[in-house]
């Protein structure tokens, strides 16, 4: 009997040791955490972000009510500090207009905004809402800046940063043949460097197109229009899945077009097709074909050939981002760095694969 009541104790006392430890053990790593890292560990919409110390960016459909996503990511502007000058544009929900925002600090900064028309539905006007969402999330300078909303009255608006020399499309066609080489490799690491910064934050943009690069009167290159753009999963091969919606072909990776999946590598695919615009001054890429024809000449391994003057180091950089398997492409990071290096050193060594 002693015996037993004695074994008892004995894996009475080991239970309770390791009991102990394991406490001393939790405490001891707890105590090793710096104040810092605690203060890193960020929540938004009540979720703690992936990557503790990283902003990262939050997809505006995961909120039960739209509106407060817009209150959450952008300024609300009262109008009467808004003076609307004059049409530019058309936009898919309304007109786009350039004008004045007076800040706080009584200046006047130029503008454009955009308008949602009137007698729209609900849907529509969250719709019209989600790419303010968006663009409130990103501060960089070769992403168009948010400068604010109007929600609280009519016409319901967003307004943004005035870029005066409008798309980079339109404007290289009006510009055909002005500019170094040197130049149009600046505008190109301007738009890789914007895009480098929505792929660090998780973010997948599916429609990077020269129509959608503003460029300002510096000839700075600014990523625009959110309308098609989603998250990202933190998985670093997660691809955003989609089904329906039209895709623009000429600029769509071959797995978003057959699967509707998009990734920062299929943004890569689309941006080797906006060098090919840059140093083909907006000219429309794969021409006349048809994009069935488009579809099946990529399929078959046909790449769309240097423009005429481009130096062969940047074509070479275009093919790359239009390899066939998507890891093979290059990340943002390292053509902003091969970008860098090209404009200190203009007779660089083609890329390596």
């Amino acid at each position: 009997m002693e015996g037993a009541v004695s074994s008892l104790s004995y894996s009475l006392f080991l239970s309770l040791f390791y009991v102990v430890i394991r406490l001393v053990c939790q405490w001891y790593i707890k105590s090793k955490m710096s104040s810092d890292d605690k203060r890193r560990t960020n929540y938004q919409n009540g979720h703690a972000l992936p990557y503790p110390g990283v902003k990262t960016y939050v997809d505006p459909d995961t909120y039960e009510d739209p509106t407060q996503a817009v209150h959450e990511f952008a300024k609300e502007i009262d109008p009467t500090r808004i003076r609307i000058e004059r049409v530019i544009g058309a936009g898919e929900f309304g007109e786009v207009c350039s004008g004045r925002l007076r800040t706080l600090g009584k200046r006047e900064i130029a503008v454009a905004i955009k308008t949602l028309k009137g007698g729209y539905v609900e849907r529509q006007r969250r719709d019209f809402l989600r790419e303010a969402s968006i663009m409130g999330q990103f501060d960089d300078p070769n992403i168009i800046r948010l400068e604010g909303v109007v929600t609280r009255s009519r016409p319901v608006m967003i307004v943004v940063e005035y870029m005066e020399n409008g798309s980079l499309d339109s404007f290289l066609r009006k510009h055909d043949g002005h500019f170094t080489v040197i130049q149009l490799v600046g505008m190109l690491r301007g738009i890789a460097s914007g895009v480098r910064y929505l792929s660090d934050m998780g973010y997948v943009h599916r429609d990077l197109a020269a129509r959608n690069i503003l460029v300002n009167s510096n000839l700075v290159c600014k990523v625009s229009d959110f309308g098609l753009s989603r998250v990202l999963e933190d998985d670093p091969e997660a691809a955003y899945t989609t089904t329906g919606g039209k895709i623009p072909i000429r600029w769509t990776a071959p797995e978003a077009i057959s699967y509707r999946k998009f990734s920062s590598a299929s943004d890569a695919w689309s941006y080797g097709i906006v060098m090919w615009e840059v140093m083909s001054y907006g000219e429309r890429p794969y021409w006349e074909m048809s994009n069935q024809d488009v579809i099946l000449s990529i399929e078959e391994g046909y790449r769309l050939p240097a423009p005429m003057g481009c130096p062969v180091v940047l074509h070479q950089l275009m093919l790359h981002c239009w390899q066939k398997e998507r890891s093979q492409r290059p990340k943002f990071t390292d053509v902003v760095s091969f970008l860098d290096k090209l404009i200190r050193n203009p007779s660089n060594e083609p890329i390596q694969e």
